[in-house]
């Protein structure tokens, strides 16, 4: 049982991580080179698209991390298993307390309606998304780490 539980969170978080670095390092940036006001349409569409889900897919890794530490205190590997839910919480955090406000405000801009300032917005929004990038990858390590 414990076998299937570390399968299934790896492959939840593995594919958050997959989806995240796809976001920070491809299609933001192809979203950025896009004429016109494509790029800060896009962004703001993803935010609303992502933005329903990352949420409910971040809590998700988090509880089968916290149940994985659980039913595996006391074995081989168990350590990773915690400091990678650590490193978990910390990415819920950080997105709930600094990503979050600039999504929210992000994606319900318009070409009309988006401040001076949206694109310094949306660069401080990438910059933190790389750092919660580096988290979350460091977790999906942690745990595959918690295997061997």
């Amino acid at each position: 049982m414990l076998s299937a539980l570390q399968v299934l969170t790896l492959v939840v978080v593995g594919v958050m991580v997959g989806v995240e670095f796809a976001v920070a390092f491809v299609l933001n940036r192809i979203l950025n080179a896009l004429p016109g006001d494509g790029g800060q349409l896009g962004r703001a569409h993803g935010g609303r698209m992502l933005g329903a889900v990352m949420p409910f897919w971040y809590i998700a890794a988090l509880v089968l991390v916290a149940i994985w530490a659980a039913a595996g205190w006391g074995h081989h590997g168990n350590g990773r298993t915690v400091t990678a839910g650590v490193l978990l919480i910390v990415s819920v955090l950080m997105s709930a307390l600094l990503l979050v406000p600039i999504n929210n405000r992000g994606k319900t801009w318009t070409p009309d309606n988006r401040p001076a300032d949206w694109k310094q917005q949306m660069s401080r929004w990438d910059r933190l998304h790389y750092v919660r990038v580096a988290i979350i990858i460091a977790a999906f390590a942690l745990l595959a780490a918690a295997l061997v």
